[in-house]
């Protein structure tokens, strides 16, 4: 990811585009705008940006096309903003590949952290495309792809679920992960409420990942929600 991002904003609508420039804008993102699925993926091809805010309704090509086209030729982050918001609607979306799927009106707040979160997630997984991942000054180093863990060098022993729960909290470090959250896609939905076995798991690998267990510098307690992951390093 460059240090600023370029954001793609597709939207039929030249006021809703106008206003996303505006605000995306005051973050410090470049931004690029298309009013239709032709121009999107014209702009995709010229402009080269970091994620794609893509709105479904549109004359000829609809967003629901032009996500799956997108998909076909590139990784990039696609947070759909639109105003279809059955369950059916969202299912599809993420089926089509949207990394993310907001529904209008959404809190300017709301949408300002998920286009954080999005190309936070895009920028970790072009590093992991790259290679190994490095914490805490090099010390702890992750390697998604090999599900290889060294700690000062040396490869550490980790059983399946907490190499699991690992691999989870590295792929979405910096993000602030909640307790049912980890949960779910670590153990399964039939485990959400069950924070006593979370609680115990990353008190193991703590033991195993940290130089200091009862002061963590890796995988850090958020009080009362859940667990955050510190960044790579740069």
């Amino acid at each position: 990811m460059k240090d600023r991002a370029k954001i793609l904003v597709v939207d039929d609508d030249a006021y809703v585009c106008e206003s996303l420039a505006a605000l995306l804008g005051t973050d410090g993102y470049t931004v690029v705008t298309a009013q239709s699925g032709s121009e999107a993926l014209r702009c995709l091809y010229k402009e080269r940006p970091d994620l794609v805010l893509l709105d479904v309704l549109m004359p000829g090509m609809d967003g629901w096309e032009v996500c799956r086209r997108i998909r076909e030729m590139s990784d990039i982050p696609i947070v759909m903003l639109t105003a279809r918001g059955q369950v059916k609607d969202r299912v599809r979306g993420l089926d089509l590949g949207a990394d993310d799927y907001l529904v209008k009106p959404v809190a300017v707040e709301e949408l300002r952290a998920r286009v954080r979160a999005a190309l936070r997630r895009g920028r970790l997984a072009a590093e992991e495309e790259a290679g190994p991942l490095s914490f805490d000054g090099g010390r702890l180093v992750v390697d998604l792809r090999a599900g290889d863990v060294r700690v000062a060098g040396e490869r550490v022993a980790l059983r399946p679920l907490e190499m699991r729960l690992l691999m989870y909290l590295a792929r979405n470090a910096g993000l602030l992960l909640t307790h049912d959250q980890i949960l779910e896609q670590v153990w399964g939905h039939e485990y959400v409420g069950d924070r006593a076995s979370l609680k115990l798991y990353v008190w193991r690998l703590r033991q195993k990942i940290e130089e200091d267990p009862r002061r963590p510098r890796c995988l850090l307690t958020e009080r009362g929600m859940g667990y955050r992951f510190i960044r790579p390093d740069r």
